[in-house]
């Protein structure tokens, strides 16, 4: 199931969404023409959970600015690709009902809650987190709490087929955290590492979700468009 639009309007153009997703690639493209390898670039930019919650690191910046390096960098192209389709979607209609500038906030926030939820939950570990997941997924939950019953465009696969439905935002999305939930909670009983922050998502979704009453506050919501 792969959702890739909805049909959700806006007043106004999403100059820091686009920014965002700009800004995410060029640093993609950096990462991929550095001279140093992937594995070193990672390493020396990524969230290490250890380092973090520690302040201590052999790495090139200090720990907490990684928090910020790591939110932008990404681990091949489908993983880009994934979280700027995702951010391009739901991001543009949370920009519009908060404004540029607190959206800048919120996104960033997401991104830090989600660094630390995942170090919290390997807190020994030495492996690098990389990827806009965490503060995209603070977006997902701001839009389910904003947007419960606007229509998402999704792909769903039925064997060879592919068909195209329109679905709830709150189906959606609900699913996605579900799998979410579910995979970390199996993660914890499996030896090794899974490859994917799940803890981040989690934590970056709830953090969405409970923060953006807040971050409204004072926003004349009532003349906006969209689902409620």
């Amino acid at each position: 199931m792969i959702p890739f639009k909805d049909d959700n309007p806006t007043n106004t153009f999403p100059f820091v969404t686009i920014a965002l997703i700009v800004l995410n690639t060029i640093v993609f493209v950096q990462q991929i023409t550095s001279p140093l390898s992937p594995n070193d670039v990672v390493f020396a930019y990524g969230v290490i959970p250890h380092y973090l919650l520690t302040l201590t690191t052999t790495q090139a910046i200090h720990p907490i600015l990684t928090v910020f390096s790591s939110m932008f960098m990404h681990g091949g192209l489908l993983h880009l690709g994934s979280n700027m389709l995702f951010l391009w979607i739901f991001g543009n209609n949370i920009e519009d009902r908060l404004g540029h500038v607190r959206f800048i906030f919120f996104y960033l926030l997401c991104g830090i809650i989600a660094a630390y939820s995942h170090s919290l939950a390997e807190r020994l570990s030495m492996a690098p987190m990389i990827g806009a997941s965490g503060a995209v997924s603070g977006v997902l939950g701001a839009y389910m709490m904003l947007f419960p019953r606007a229509r998402v465009h999704t792909l769903i696969f039925l064997g060879i087929f592919v068909q195209v439905v329109r679905l709830p935002a709150i189906f959606v999305i609900g699913l996605w955290i579900v799998i979410q939930f579910l995979s970390g909670i199996l993660s914890k009983g499996v030896a090794g590492q899974s490859g994917v922050a799940w803890f981040a998502h989690i934590g970056g979704f709830l953090f969405g979700v409970i923060m953006i009453k807040i971050f409204l506050y004072g926003k004349n919501i009532g003349a906006k468009p969209g689902y409620n």
